[in-house]
């Protein structure tokens, strides 16, 4: 019989997706300064990405990546079971549980391995695995992954995940959730979803992602904020590569579900550890996390200033008060339109489109950081009031 010729499959859905205005294409960043990038020649004020602190560019963090390549080289040279656990790997896992008021904590080279793993490692082919409708892509391609059963309820409705958990086959059960959803910005309803788990004696897991270094009291997230611990979510993934400015991520929680995780864990024994300098780096940007109460005061007052500047200029937000503020565009083309006509403006801001939001949702996910002056976020507020307006007149012509 004929095969399917590859080429042509990728060809024809190329061109679907230049005919639904969905192509992505990667930008080169050139330099960065603090919020300051260079795009091709051209320097504009970045307002998407996820260094919420301010952390990236930070010159403590930058200075204990340095030292740290100086004395233990650029990489980890094995797995951690292998000779590939470094002493910084060590010291960043125990701060990491500390921070988080956990027993034991686990470094992953990436949050999506870090999902992959929990669930690999954790359920079985008649498991279930419950999660909100809008959750990040990596939790749900893990399920599926881990040949668990997936089960998706509707955004942050804890009765929907009842329903889902109660009417699930026999077997083990996880409910898994973002704790601040990447592209609508809110924050899930963890005190329902731990009583909803506890009810239905199903395992609760956090990817707090967005909300670690944010939120809760010296930033340690969505869990503690809803006055939450180990014992109401027994595991929660804390990415070291958006607040905290680094790379990887720990999976922090119970010992018996942690040292599972270290042993049978395929994304984390069949991989060469994270290099011992972002270790080091993350170790420092850690401290300053939960040292430095004033870049989330400042993160705070810069969410508010948008929201407020936002309402006067007639944008649509979503109901979010974290560092993600989406302004509403509808459909793609004038997300794009927009986003073009802030970057001639002086701005960087990513258009978000189908399929990562759902149709009719497209949107310019604006993200703040503590480096931010209010004199930039004005000034992107008039800017993307005058690119909506230009869309809508190209619209009615």
């Amino acid at each position: 019989m004929a095969r399917t010729d590859i080429h042509e499959r990728i060809l024809a859905q190329r061109r679907l997706r230049a005919a639904q205005g969905r192509l992505r294409q990667r930008r080169t960043i050139g330099r960065r300064d603090g919020v300051r990038l260079e795009v091709d020649g051209q320097w504009l004020t970045g307002f998407c990405s996820n260094d919420y602190l301010g952390l990236a560019s930070q010159f403590e963090v930058g200075a204990a990546l340095q030292d740290a390549v100086a004395r233990e080289g650029t990489g980890a040279t094995a797995s951690h079971l292998v000779c590939g656990h470094h002493a910084m790997h060590e010291q960043l896992e125990r701060e990491m549980a500390d921070w988080l008021g956990v027993p034991r904590a686990l470094l992953f080279g990436s949050g999506f391995a870090a999902n992959l793993a929990v669930q690999q490692a954790l359920l079985e082919d008649e498991d279930v695995c419950v999660q909100d409708r809008l959750n990040h892509a990596s939790l749900i391609d893990a399920t599926r992954l881990a040949g668990a059963r997936l089960r998706r309820y509707p955004h942050l409705d804890p009765e929907g995940a009842m329903r889902q958990l109660r009417n699930a086959p026999g077997g083990a059960a996880m409910l898994a959730t973002d704790g601040v959803f990447s592209m609508d910005g809110d924050i899930a309803p963890l005190r329902a979803l731990s009583l909803v788990a506890r009810t239905q004696e199903a395992l609760l897991y956090v990817d707090d992602a967005h909300g670690i270094g944010v939120l809760g009291p010296q930033g340690r997230g969505t869990v503690a904020e809803a006055g939450l611990g180990v014992a109401d979510v027994p595991l929660q993934l804390a990415t070291l590569g958006k607040a905290l400015g680094g790379y990887g991520a720990v999976v922090a929680g119970d010992v018996d579900l942690i040292e599972h995780l270290a042993g049978v864990a395929r994304p984390y024994i069949y991989t060469t550890a994270l290099p011992p300098a972002l270790a080091a780096a993350s170790l420092a940007a850690i401290r300053l996390a939960r040292r430095d109460d004033w870049r989330r005061t400042r993160l705070q007052e810069l969410v508010g200033q948008f929201r407020t500047g936002a309402g006067r200029f007639g944008l649509e937000l979503m109901p979010s008060t974290t560092p993600i503020q989406p302004v509403m565009c509808g459909d793609e083309a004038t997300a794009t339109a927009m986003s073009a006509a802030l970057e001639r403006r002086g701005f960087l801001v990513t258009a978000i489109r189908p399929p990562t939001v759902p149709e009719g949702r497209s949107r310019l996910r604006v993200t703040l950081s503590s480096l931010h002056t209010p004199q930039q976020v004005n000034a992107l507020l008039g800017a993307i009031a005058e690119a909506r307006d230009q869309a809508l007149r190209t619209a009615a012509a």
